[in-house]
């Protein structure tokens, strides 16, 4: 019974959602007070009874109630109880339920705080977002109901989770990837209200900003989780290899990043109005098209949730729907949409226009990448071709040479003209400093020059020494610690710099041996000397392991090695193959020695004849630096959303069609 409730809850959720739209659109566009004062506590019951209904599929997993249908295909009573926990998000019903709670809970964080709004504007987003959650319910009722019964044969023994999936990466993984893609929606309403509010200055950007910088920030977590679990989890080593559903992740974020520019540049100089209208549409509508890629069956990845053409299609239409729906709505309203501010070629404003142009770019190449094979298999009806990490590199590394050469320039420009002479004056210096130690520090390392390796490291030197010098002279300017929005932006773009050094310096100086070896067999691969000791057999809660020992140590002195490496003390990998005792799935996992400076990789492959095992090493420097960089990104969009000036009441001229009675919050102290 308590299963049904579940079902029920998510219909009533359906019902206070349409009504939601009804009172938030209607409401705003007659201009009826009781109406869009009924959004909040509509927006209140939407979020209890999702909430509800999760709270019912989480019980129904933690009790092991094999009755349900989509508990019996993902769990196992031998399962360990937090990767119960994790098992109602490791499939597409679930993870689905978890998508439309999340959309629950950011449409309230918008009612809770949207107080000093006027009142006919915050009905417009909340109604916008609650005609979403229409189709994101709908769909999981019709299509993809995570409470339907195996009744009367009910298993006593569910079938498992995913191995792969059995980690606590993906614990965490998804719900920071649907925070971050269910977030766009919120600078997505906002853009369809200002659209039909008919008021597009620079209020509704303000407002914007913090919610479409706390979205980015946790999308950027969420790729770099899933980057860090497929190169730990999958066995070979890799940290990103051009997967649909990776790429499905990847363009939104590329978006949102120009969203997130475009944005502050329409909110300091009123200009852009435009590019940024489109970029909060657009970055919303590749978040619904990875919803499609992943969930439609259109392709088979390790990351896919779902095969099935049907829900493709609702997906499909739903998308046409907004997609189509919100261009129609910009083409009307596309005259009232006006910059009067102008700015010279050499401007801050004409680099952050650079950088959209070459995000915008990079999201249509990688769109391109990502759907050709799908259309060629359309056209040609069932031939297949593939489009490889090759094509991804050859467009996509020059573009991000490009964006990180912007990136430099960036603090060193201001606002509408900057002197020429200044500017070459502060890029003669810091250029070259960054290009000699972009020399120095590989050959310190390498003990030769790598070109390739030499421009990535300077590239990232350009950005950390350009931001480093411009927050030198704001604080020898300034009294006081400098605002949260240049700090947040002094971060995101460090660790940018971060990570393209990472990158950089892991693709190309991994130095990798996958071999067979013996029992006592001694091996010396990049300065350090491996030894397999064997391989014997452990038993972990739901699985049986065959754990391999690998004692590593510095190379003795006078030995022959690989590439280069530092001298640590001696340290023991144990790498397993796991064969799980629901399913019989066979699992690597890797061991790694982790370190700033590089990763000690060894996977165990399959046995071999005379007692020999296959065995990965791989010496991987600054690997951690992908990851490193990451954080330091979603942190600055963090640290960006703590500027005190987002926390000021202030009018929103946007939405200043207000109803009759309506009373307005004016001034930084409250008063109406």
């Amino acid at each position: 019974m308590i299963v049904e409730l579940g079902l029920l809850c998510t219909i009533v959720g359906l019902l206070l959602a349409c009504l939601l739209a009804v009172a938030g659109l209607a409401g705003a566009g007659l201009q009826q007070p009781r109406l869009m004062n009924a959004c909040g506590s509509l927006v209140v019951g939407q979020f209890v009874f999702c909430a509800l209904a999760f709270g019912v599929l989480v019980h129904a997993f933690a009790t092991d109630d094999f009755s349900v249908a989509y508990v019996a295909r993902n769990s196992n009573t031998l399962l360990p109880w937090y990767f119960k926990v994790s098992a109602v998000w490791g499939a597409h019903e679930g993870s689905f339920l978890l998508w439309i709670l999340v959309t629950t809970v950011w449409t309230l964080a918008v009612a809770l705080t949207g107080a000093h709004l006027s009142l006919s504007y915050r009905a417009r987003v909340l109604g916008v977002m609650g005609l979403l959650n229409v189709g994101f319910l709908s769909f999981l009722i019709f299509t993809s109901n995570p409470f339907e019964r195996l009744l009367p044969l009910t298993p006593t023994q569910g079938s498992d989770l995913n191995p792969l999936l059995q980690d606590i990466g993906l614990i965490i993984h998804p719900p920071m990837l649907y925070i971050g893609y269910v977030g766009f929606s919120v600078a997505f309403a906002f853009a369809v209200a200002a659209l039909l509010s008919g008021r597009l200055d620079t209020a509704w950007a303000r407002w914007s900003r913090p919610w479409t910088n706390t979205a980015w920030a946790f999308l950027t977590v969420g790729i770099a989780l899933g980057s860090w679990w497929a190169y730990y989890e999958l066995g070979w080593g890799g940290w990103w290899f051009w997967d649909p559903v990776e790429n499905a992740s990847f363009m939104p974020w590329l978006m949102g990043t120009a969203l997130v520019h475009s944005l502050a540049v329409t909110e300091k100089r009123g200009t852009f109005k435009s590019w940024t209208v489109l970029l909060a549409l657009s970055t919303f509508t590749l978040s619904l098209l990875g919803a499609f890629i992943v969930r439609s069956g259109v392709l088979t990845s390790v990351h896919a949730f779902a095969v099935d053409p049907e829900r493709g299609l609702f997906i499909l239409a739903f998308l046409a729907l907004v997609v189509g729906g919100s261009l129609i709505l910009y083409a009307l309203r596309a005259s009232v949409i006006t910059s009067a501010a102008t700015y010279a070629w050499l401007s801050r404003e004409a680099f952050v226009l650079l950088n959209n142009v070459l995000l915008v770019c990079a999201v249509g190449l990688v769109l391109v990448g990502t759907l050709f094979p799908l259309a060629y298999e359309a056209v040609t009806g069932g031939d297949k071709i593939s489009v490889g990490v090759p094509y991804f590199n050859f467009g996509f590394v020059p573009l991000m040479g490009l964006l990180a050469v912007a990136l430099g320039f960036a603090p060193m420009l201001r606002w509408k003209r900057t002197s020429f002479s200044l500017l070459a004056n502060r890029v003669l210096w810091i250029g070259a400093i960054s290009v000699g130690l972009g020399v120095l520090l590989p050959l310190m390392w390498l003990g030769a020059v790598d070109v390739r390796v030499v421009l990535t490291v300077a590239l990232g030197l350009w950005i950390i020494l350009s931001h480093l010098v411009d927050l030198a002279r704001r604080l020898r300017n300034t009294r006081g610690v400098p605002p949260g929005g240049y700090l947040g932006m002094l971060v995101a773009h460090m660790g940018f710099a971060v990570t393209l050094i990472g990158v950089g310096m892991a693709s190309q100086l991994t130095v990798e041996r996958d071999l067979p070896m013996q029992p006592g067999e001694k091996l010396v691969v990049s300065g350090y000397q491996f030894q397999f000791v064997g391989v014997t057999e452990e038993r972990g809660p739901n699985y049986i392991a065959q754990r391999g020992r690998v004692l590593v140590q510095p190379a003795p002195t006078g030995e022959v090695v690989q590439g280069a490496g530092a001298s640590d003390d001696a340290f023991t990998l144990l790498p397993e193959k796991r064969r799980y005792m629901a399913g019989g799935n066979i699992m690597t996992e890797a061991s790694i020695d982790a370190g700033l400076l590089r990763d000690v990789f060894v996977s165990l492959g399959e046995p071999l004849d005379g007692g020999a095992w296959a065995l990965r090493i791989q010496v991987k420097p600054f690997v951690r630096w992908l990851w490193l960089g990451a954080l330091l990104m979603a942190a600055g969009g963090v640290l960006a959303v703590t500027d005190a000036r987002y926390r000021r009441r202030r009018v929103v001229a946007v939405a200043e069609d207000t109803a009759p009675g309506e009373t307005l919050v004016v001034g930084r102290s409250g008063q109406a």
